[in-house]
């Protein structure tokens, strides 16, 4: 079974972008778990993970698929939580999504991206983001 951490934001065409590439991935596998992680940064309301709309669609799509989903929550450094839960759960890959960068900006990542991919020894995919229309 491969599993796989999911750490989505707000942004629901990056959503779209990271659970295209998912399927991608847990289709040969057959058998996949996936944890999906949204870390709040500031929550003074108390939202939950299940209030963020990125989540909610990525779920959906994902378990249409028979696919086992998991939802995580966290509040605080966004690659501090990612790398926690990714240690915490074990899992065999950890995916983020990318932003658009200028293209000397293109040759860095984005400070949590870089985080991740140096921070952990375990495969980091990084996706682009989809346009509004796909799904």
């Amino acid at each position: 079974m491969v599993q796989v951490l999911l750490a989505l934001d707000d942004d629901i065409p990056q959503a779209r972008a990271q659970t295209n590439a998912i399927k991608d991935i847990v289709e040969p596998a057959g058998s996949a778990e996936l944890y999906i992680l949204h870390v709040f940064g500031d929550n003074p309301e108390g939202a939950s993970v299940q209030q963020v709309e990125a989540v909610r669609e990525a779920r959906e799509r994902l378990e249409s698929d028979n696919v086992d989903v998991h939802l995580l929550e966290a509040s605080g450094s966004p690659s501090d939580e990612i790398l926690r839960f990714a240690d915490e759960y074990d899992v065999d890959q950890i995916c983020v999504g990318g932003r658009k960068r200028s293209p000397a900006g293109k040759a860095l990542f984005g400070s949590v991206t870089q985080d991740i991919i140096l921070g952990t020894h375990r495969p980091v995919l990084v996706c682009g983001s989809a346009a509004e229309d796909e799904e």
